[in-house]
């Protein structure tokens, strides 16, 4: 995936390695490799391929294990990618000892996801990150720039 500079390792943080970086750390070695993606992200087959303050993108490119029923794409898998890269993007705007979760997202759908639709990308940026809440948008496209799907996140901001 671009971006990578690492090969990918999946598993969690400890809490103790995690309180010890800044949020902004912690994405940045989520994306670039030198801390394991979470296990969903294997799962899924997705990885966070950039991290700034603020903003966060995840990749995949979707294959037949992801379709639902109807032959395309189930919509949790945007759902995912957006809960991940919107809540990751407010998770590099926090402090040392800070942490978030999500509280409600919302997603749209708006077109049908194949796997012929190759390379997808989800973008997520904060809107708002404040002592105890944040907010961020995301958006899933293609590899043609068309929107796929859009979202909203609040997350909890709290000490863990």
């Amino acid at each position: 995936m671009p971006g990578q500079t690492t090969p990918k390792t999946y598993g969690t943080v400890s809490p103790e390695a995690r309180a010890g970086m800044t949020g902004l750390e912690f994405v940045q070695g989520l994306a670039d490799g030198t801390l394991p993606l979470n296990t969903i992200a294997e799962t899924l087959g997705y990885d966070v391929v950039e991290a700034a303050n603020g903003r966060v993108v995840v990749a995949i490119v979707p294959t037949d294990r992801h379709l639902n029923p109807s032959g395309t794409v189930h919509g949790g898998l945007a759902a995912t990618l957006l809960d991940s890269c919107m809540g990751l993007a407010i998770q590099t705007t926090l402090a040392k000892g800070l942490a978030q979760t999500t509280v409600e997202f919302k997603i749209s759908l708006l077109r049908p996801i194949t796997p012929e639709t190759g390379l997808i990308r989800a973008e997520g940026l904060v809107l708002n990150a404040g002592r105890r809440v944040g907010t961020a948008e995301g958006r899933i496209t293609d590899g043609n720039g068309r929107l796929l799907a859009h979202g909203t996140t609040t997350c909890l901001i709290f000490a863990p």
